[in-house]
């Protein structure tokens, strides 16, 4: 008969923070709240952050450790130090502002023990949480053997956004991230980054699950290093992934990602123009790209954001509502489940 291990192993959930101890205690009580049973939470504290580091030492439970930095390392290192130091076959990221629902570990794991391939990466849709609205995305699932740089990048329409594997969906073998680690001292695009190169390497297979699994919050006002328009160097790191990239896909990556960058940092018209010869030159762009460069060079994001969330309330009222309830059940459900372990690892 198998062993426990062998039926249930052990998943290292890490999660690097600094300086959001109150999203952090959230975070790390949704990972203290899953089904799966043989779990361990491992939370890099990047810097000097005693409020941070105390509120984790209050913790009553073992399955918390704790990695304390003297100085910064970085969202990317400290995924990697969390990576080598865990213990668990499987690794699942989470960023210290979101968090997972209760079954997220369950049915990943479900699903990852029954794939043949090396090197699984599991994702999962999630509910984006922002102070105007809160909507279930990606709205297209990622197909399993698509090109990753076509799914994250392309469009298909002006609302509907394009293709995400969000960190805190991801679950994968630890091997895979110690072959392959998150790229050190990398500023932003870090997540696109690793799962570019990831999905590179033999015997890797991503599979995205329809059903929402984490809740992640976006647009809520605080200072977030992948809103930074800085069009300079994502236009360089697209160019240094450029191997991982499709023509079609480079071409969108300049349209979606550089092109509001530079609106929002003042760039001049010899500037925007750079980017157009790169947009036409070095990639293969469709006219719904075409389009899309041009609303994101020219139009306000206050006039876009006004604009996208009315299209996605009157379309997606419903679907929201529903999201919505689904939350508030599955916490409640989380909490009613796991009362006593709650108690046991709640703050003192």
């Amino acid at each position: 008969m198998p062993s426990a291990a062998v039926d249930t192993p052990l998943v290292s959930a890490v999660i690097p923070t600094r300086n959001r101890p109150a999203l952090l205690m959230q975070a790390v009580g949704s990972v203290l709240r899953q089904s799966w049973p043989n779990l361990e939470v491992i939370v890099v504290v990047d810097g000097c952050d005693p409020e941070t580091s105390g509120h984790l030492r209050a913790i009553d439970d073992p399955r918390v450790r704790i990695i304390d930095l003297p100085v910064p390392a970085g969202g990317s290192e400290a995924r990697n130090i969390g990576v080598r130091a865990a213990r668990g076959v499987w690794i699942a990221f989470l960023d210290d502002d979101d968090e997972w629902l209760p079954a997220k570990l369950s049915r990943q794991m479900h699903r990852a023990l029954y794939l043949q391939e090396d090197y699984p990466v599991l994702s999962s849709r999630f509910i984006a949480s922002s102070p105007r609205v809160s909507f279930p995305v990606p709205r297209v699932l990622y197909r399993e053997n698509q090109a990753v740089g076509d799914y994250l990048y392309s469009r298909d329409g002006l609302t509907g956004g394009g293709g995400i594997l969000q960190t805190s969906t991801l679950l994968m073998p630890r091997e895979l991230l110690l072959a392959v680690p998150f790229r050190a001292g990398l500023r932003m695009h870090q997540d696109w980054d690793w799962v570019l190169r990831a999905a590179a390497r033999k015997g890797v297979r991503i599979h995205m699950l329809s059903e929402p699994l984490a809740l992640c919050r976006i647009e809520d006002g605080r200072d977030s290093v992948g809103r930074t328009p800085d069009w300079r160097f994502s236009l360089q790191w697209a160019r240094e992934v450029r191997q991982y990239l499709s023509p079609r896909a480079f071409s969108w990556f300049i349209a979606i990602q550089c092109v509001w960058r530079a609106a929002q940092s003042g760039a001049t018209l010899r500037e925007k123009l750079l980017l157009l010869r790169a947009f036409l030159l070095e990639g293969r762009p469709t006219w719904n790209a075409a389009l899309h460069f041009l609303i994101f060079a020219w139009v306000p994001v206050t006039l876009r954001q006004s604009l996208r969330d009315r299209i996605r309330t009157s379309s997606r009222g419903a679907a929201g509502q529903s999201s919505r309830g689904m939350i508030r059940a599955r916490r409640s459900s989380g909490r009613m489940q796991n009362r006593a372990s709650l108690q046991e690892s709640s703050l003192r």
